[in-house]
């Protein structure tokens, strides 16, 4: 299986927290990773969304299908997101659009076995897949972009 996991791009401040809007700087952060993203993901990739206002204007850039989740809200925990997207059974590729420090959560415990503080910033990806050997299952790292390197 392989997760993507794409962290919200940047957002106003104010509250309540679910209401935040992407700022214009964020809507371009969204719009690069986008692009980047566009190019490389599967055709069935299945995409789930935090339901938060700065999740979905993130997701919407990718101009594909994709689904609200509340398991991927801000209050979301590192084994609920994992529930969620069916890790490691899903049989396709799947994307979630969330938040931190949740997201670093997930990519520490699936790349250490601890969850641990790791840090993804606004509008990157990491893409994490998994590989089943004959020792076993292995996770490993097989991109992580920030928005800045993501496109023009």
């Amino acid at each position: 299986m392989d997760l993507i996991i794409w962290r919200h791009a940047e957002a106003e401040p104010g509250e309540p927290d679910e209401a935040r809007a992407l700022t214009t700087k964020g809507h371009k952060q969204a719009s690069k990773t986008a692009g980047w993203l566009d190019r490389h993901l599967p055709g069935n990739c299945r995409i789930l969304v935090s339901p938060a206002v700065r999740t979905v204007q993130t997701a919407e850039a990718l101009g594909r299908k994709f689904k609200t989740h509340p398991a991927l809200a801000h209050h979301a925990t590192a084994q609920g997101i994992l529930a969620a997207v069916n890790w490691p059974d899903a049989r396709e590729t799947v994307l979630v659009v969330g938040h931190q420090p949740t997201l670093g959560h997930v990519i520490s415990l699936l790349i250490t076995g601890q969850e641990q503080e790791w840090m993804l910033r606004k509008g990157s990806v990491c893409w994490i897949a998994q590989k089943v050997t004959e020792s076993g299952a292995v996770n490993y790292l097989k991109a992580v972009i920030g928005a800045e390197l993501a496109g023009k």
